[in-house]
This record gives C-alpha cells, structure tokens and sequence, in this order.
C-alpha cells in the first residue's frame, strides 16, 4: 500500500514539474511576443509565484519520493536508468535554478519599464534571450527522465 501512494506522489510530482514547466514557458513566452511591459510584468509576476510554489515544491519532493520508492521495491540507485535520471535530474536543476533568477529580473526590467513609461530596456531582451535558451537542456532532461521512468531500460554505465 505505501509503495502504491509513493508512486502516485512520484508521478503527480513529475506531472507537476512537467506541466508548471510547459506552462510557464508558454506563457512567458506569448507575453514576451507582445512587448508591452506591463504585460510582462503581471504574466512575470505570476510566473515567479507558480515556479515557487509548484516547481520548487515538486522538485524538493521528486527525490524523496523516488528514493523512498526504490527503497521500497528494492530498487538499487546505482541501476542504470536511475543513475542517468538523477544526472539528469541535476543536469535540469543546473538550467532551471538560473531560469528563476532570471524570470525575477524579466519581471522587475518589465516593472521599471511600465513604471516609467518607457520601452523595455535592452537588458531584458539579453536575460530574456538566456532565459529562452537555458529552456531547451531543462526541458529535454525532463523528457528524458520521464523516458526512463516509464521504460525502464537496462542501461550499464559501468
């Protein structure tokens, strides 16, 4: 019964960052198109707070429950496809960690810009080309981690 509920908050937590992620990268994204700074900086606004609560908190969760399940079916973590799930694990959390550093300061450029009355400033296009980019490794990790997760390859790494 406890490995059941391990797997279920396992999977919602990988829903969870799956689907904040797709999610708020499209929204940034169509705010972005747009370039009305006030635009970006409510749509900005709200994307800090979903990556705070939702993001964060299933990434904090992920590795408990999976190391609880493995635990709990006997699992070993030195196993390829586990081992290649926590690298890429790190491999999207070295992305994402800069991503929200970043969508802060989209935020604040799009406030000082609405506040001001003015253009967004040539820096917000710079973070925002960063931002864009660190997306593509974080989101093909995740991918990849969810291939795994569902197949569960034979895969030796040593």
């Amino acid at each position: 019964m406890l490995e059941e509920w391990l797997l279920i908050a396992h999977v919602i937590g990988a829903t969870v960052l799956f689907g904040t992620g797709a999610g708020i990268a499209f929204f940034m994204v169509m705010a972005h198109r747009t370039r009305d700074p006030r635009l970006i900086a409510h749509v900005a606004s709200t994307v800090v707070i979903a990556d705070t609560l939702f993001t964060a908190t299933a990434a904090i969760l992920q590795p408990v429950t999976g190391y609880l399940l493995a635990r709990s079916t006997g699992w070993d973590l030195s196993e390829g496809w586990i081992a290649l799930s926590l690298l890429l694990y790190v491999v999207t959390g070295l992305f994402w960690l800069p991503v929200v550093w970043i969508q802060i300061r989209l935020r604040d450029h799009a406030r000082a810009a609405t506040a001001a009355g003015k253009a967004l400033p040539p820096a917000y296009f710079s973070l925002y080309r960063i931002w864009f980019a660190c997306g593509f490794p974080a989101f093909s990790a995740v991918i990849g981690i969810l291939w795994l997760m569902l197949t569960k390859p034979s895969i030796a790494l040593f």
